[in-house]
């Protein structure tokens, strides 16, 4: 992956959109289209068919539009999706097999700076196997990835602006991945930066509080370059969650209460393949599906 420096300003050139023609696929084209007019970059809009036995795991209601009897249906989508497209350069790429593979291929081949795609949110069984070829991409993909889940519902003017960021961090190398983005979108919109971290334990828990929150606040406030304040707001904040409260549902719960329009988290990098335990216990996937903003996602370094 292209390591980005902290405080040095992001080009995106090459956007790819990933869709399945569902209805949560849709809600993440505007921000495509969006992303794509600001940066003055391609829109590569991809479907992947997946292999049938990839589709056993899907949820049933994907199956009509990805079986070979549906090919005109299909055709009828990508027709619409190019109407869409005509006021950015752009092209419509349709390929066969694995969708994750098939995607990281793309981003590869097209040299993609940032995949956008829209997540699934739903309940049952159908969920957790969506779920998890959706994380797949996410931690897979050697690009950041702009999410757009199923409680996002406001859509982006013409040309996107994000007023108010909030990047959480647990200063692990992974998490601080996202970092460059985070402070080069907020400098580039000249918006609101919020650096959060936030503490597994209730504060009643912790001896000498106040020295422990100062100390985590300088540590936060010495992650933004000092020429970065100039273009954009920055405040560090320190929250220690409820007990049995889950860092995720915090990050969703001070997005909510801070009015922020973006998410930036790292990601952990895969360590082999994932299954359903690791797709239940990240907290990545967590705020993904349950956060009512877009989310950008960064991933750390291959781990072989």
């Amino acid at each position: 992956m292209h390591t980005v420096e902290t405080g040095k300003r992001i080009t995106l050139k090459n956007v790819l959109f990933a869709t399945d023609f569902s209805q949560c696929s849709n809600a993440a084209l505007p921000y495509a289209l969006s992303v794509g007019r600001r940066y003055g970059a391609t829109v590569h809009a991809a479907h992947v068919r997946p292999s049938r036995g990839e589709m056993l795991m899907m949820s049933p209601e994907c199956w009509p539009a990805l079986i070979e009897e549906e090919d005109a249906r299909v055709e009828n989508y990508i027709d619409q999706l190019e109407k869409q497209l005509r006021d950015v350069p752009h092209d419509v790429l349709t390929t066969n097999g694995d969708v994750p593979l098939a995607i990281i291929q793309l981003i590869e081949k097209y040299k993609i700076d940032l995949l956008v795609l829209g997540t699934h949110g739903r309940a049952g069984v159908g969920k957790l196997f969506m779920g998890s070829i959706a994380e797949e991409v996410l931690r897979r993909a050697p690009c950041p990835v702009l999410s757009i889940g199923p409680h996002v519902t406001a859509k982006p003017s013409r040309e996107i602006q994000f007023q108010h960021i909030l990047f959480a961090t647990d200063f692990s190398k992974d998490s601080l991945a996202a970092l460059p983005y985070a402070v080069s979108f907020a400098e580039e919109d000249q918006a609101q930066l919020e650096l959060l971290h936030v503490v597994e334990q209730p504060a009643a828990g912790i001896p000498d509080l106040d020295d422990v929150q100062a100390s985590l606040k300088r540590r936060l406030e010495a992650l933004v370059p000092p020429d970065a304040q100039l273009w954009c707001e920055a405040e560090a904040l320190v929250e220690f969650g409820p007990q049995f409260a889950s860092p995720a549902l915090r990050i969703v719960g001070i997005a909510g209460a801070r009015k922020a329009d973006l998410i930036v988290l790292g990601a952990h990098p895969p360590i082999g393949k994932l299954g359903l335990a690791t797709h239940l216990a990240s907290t990545t996937a967590q705020v993904l599906t349950q956060s009512k903003c877009p989310v950008l996602t960064v991933r750390g370094e291959w781990v072989n």
